[in-house]
């Protein structure tokens, strides 16, 4: 015997020793494998639960521990009784229990599970109670119909300009059909994940960086169809798939930012120039409004003082009019004439004296002494435009 610690038990021993225990078939060594590394990846993550099965063989109790069980108490019976009726009757009821119990199947809702008859596969059981045959029926394999969302592993994919992009995503898929999806293929659910690795890379290497980071919803109809397509033969349905991020290299998210940062700057700067110009469009308006109100208002005063103007012209015309008229009338009547003549010498007077008073130039008369005659010739004019308009003129 060795000395040393013994190595402990290993963890596809334990499986196969309750297995056997259990009185299940012997399950081969890859099945092992798969379950043991399940339990391992389950176990790895903190706080996770394992996946549910997605496809599960019946490692149930068989019949010939039930058939077992029923012996044994048969016997007890027996022993205790005799060959009595009660004995009899016990070893029936038992071996009649275990018919029952073996026979009846309970599916929950939303699972299908798919019975072989001989080693051929015989029907889907649907939710709800179910019958079947011992000896010739057993459950093969157990699927659940609901949308199970899978976690597609992290891959590098390199763009159509060459640049490597590390691409995680998420996969919901849900099982439409139970017979192929347990005979269609071996492990359905490696191979949803593989295609869609490959499908991903595929449509990633046809765009470039830039193209990609802004088609994810693109990328993400484009792995669907080609899924969905692809899992027809195995009874899956891929409704929907994710990509959780994209991450490129970190020289590459460097010149990213230097980018964004540069495009950042250049739309300030637009948008500063943008404004100068505005504001200089505005100035500009505002002295062009205000040059062409101040000259509708010169034009509006012009107007107005034209007006003003006509209007004290016509004003001052009509009066001198009403005091020509007025002084024709005083003249023709008694005393008008002295009134006239005493009136012209005044002014004539008056004209000599402001003359005096406004320049040092003084105008003298040739005769100052023959006022009278400018004044008959002051009237004389008078009585010329009086006749003009009323007959000829008085004799003088």
């Amino acid at each position: 015997m060795a000395n040393g610690p013994q190595k402990p038990p290993d963890p596809e021993e334990i499986l196969r020793m309750a297995m056997r225990f259990l009185g299940g078939q012997k399950p081969t060594q890859q099945e092992v494998s798969k379950r043991v590394a399940g339990l391992r990846q389950a176990a790895a993550k903190p706080g996770g639960a394992a996946p549910p099965p997605q496809r599960a063989a019946a490692q149930e109790i068989r019949m010939l521990p039930k058939l077992l069980i029923a012996f044994i108490v048969s016997v007890l019976a027996f022993a205790w009784q005799g060959a009595s009726p009660l004995a009899i009757g016990v070893a029936i009821a038992a071996f009649v229990i275990a018919f029952v119990v073996e026979g009846i199947r309970v599916v929950p809702q939303q699972h299908a599970w798919v019975v072989e008859r001989l080693g051929k596969f015989h029907e889907v059981l649907q939710p709800g109670l179910n019958v079947i045959i011992p000896f010739i029926d057993r459950l093969a394999y157990k699927h659940s119909l609901k949308e199970v969302p899978l976690d597609v592993p992290e891959q590098v994919a390199i763009t159509r300009d060459n640049t490597q992009l590390a691409v995680d995503g998420v996969l919901y898929y849900q099982v439409t059909d139970a017979r192929l999806a347990s005979y269609g293929t071996s492990d359905y659910i490696m191979a949803i994940t593989q295609l869609a690795q490959t499908t991903l890379r595929s449509e990633i290497g046809k765009m470039e960086l830039d193209k990609v980071l802004e088609s994810r919803d693109e990328i993400n109809r484009s792995v669907v169809s080609v899924l969905d397509q692809a899992g027809r033969p195995w009874g899956i349905k891929v409704l929907r798939y994710e990509v959780k991020s994209l991450t490129p290299p970190e020289s590459i998210l460097r010149a990213m930012q230097q980018q964004i940062t540069a495009e950042r700057e250049k739309r300030a700067l637009i948008a500063k120039s943008e404004g100068e110009k505005q504001q200089e469009i505005n100035l500009a308006e505002g002295a062009k409004q205000s040059d062409i109100l101040k000259s509708e208002g010169e034009k509006t005063a012009a107007i107005n003082k034209a007006q003003g103007e006509a209007t004290a012209v016509r004003l001052i015309a009509e009066a001198t009019a009403a005091a020509v008229r007025s002084v024709a009338e005083a003249m023709n009547e008694p005393g008008g004439m002295k009134a006239a003549n005493l009136k012209v010498a005044e002014l004539y007077i008056g004209a000599f004296a402001n003359l005096a008073k406004t320049g040092n130039t003084l105008i003298v008369p040739s005769n100052l002494a023959d006022v009278a005659s400018v004044i008959g010739s002051a009237m004389t004019v008078l009585d010329r435009t009086k006749n003009d308009g009323t007959g000829p003129a008085a004799p003088r």
